[in-house]
């Protein structure tokens, strides 16, 4: 995918990673932490983290055509770059995702109270453990989103504007 209306694909894509990663990340962080918002979400929560999963490439591939398609410099590489670090973020928010979808699913069937002591606590401490790392992979998706937005709008536009107005548009407000 190279253009979308006579637009790079990329600078129209890269809005779905923005909007998608944080959602999925916050959604996967509050499904971690309390059961029953996950078991209440239900398959919403993997299919979000699938769409998002499904826009990174995507967008990366366009992000590759349009590198090809400007000129090349230190801002541009090292928003190649990291750019090109998301997608295990994002592998590993679907994978935790579907995990806290499966885990929400077993425990609505299994009955929430009907088990053991030990049982429950083997339980819990998997929940905590899934909640934890669902924590750190969110913090770090969202922050890998932040850097890499950062350094593209630099790329962009480094030398594309004027710190002054130029007074041309004869608004004086």
């Amino acid at each position: 995918m190279s253009l979308i209306n006579g637009l790079p694909a990329h600078i129209l894509l890269v809005h779905f990673v923005v909007v998608l990663v944080p959602l999925t990340a916050l959604a996967l962080a509050v499904c971690a932490i309390w059961p029953r918002v996950a078991r209440r979400m239900g398959i919403v929560l993997p299919l979000l983290a699938l769409v998002t999963l499904v826009s990174v490439p995507l967008t990366t591939e366009a992000g590759e055509w349009l590198e090809r398609h400007v000129d090349r410099d230190a801002l541009v590489r090292r928003h190649a770059s990291l750019g090109d670090g998301l997608l295990p973020w994002v592998g590993c928010l679907f994978l935790l995702a579907v995990a806290i979808w499966w885990m929400a699913r077993r425990a609505a069937a299994s009955g929430s109270g009907s088990s053991g002591g030990r049982t429950q606590l083997s339980a819990a401490l998997v929940r905590i453990a899934a909640a934890v790392l669902a924590i750190v992979v969110s913090v770090g998706a969202v922050v890998d989103v932040y850097r890499i937005g950062d350094s593209g709008a630099k790329a962009a536009w480094h030398d594309g504007f004027s710190k002054t107005a130029s007074g041309g548009d004869g608004y004086d407000g």
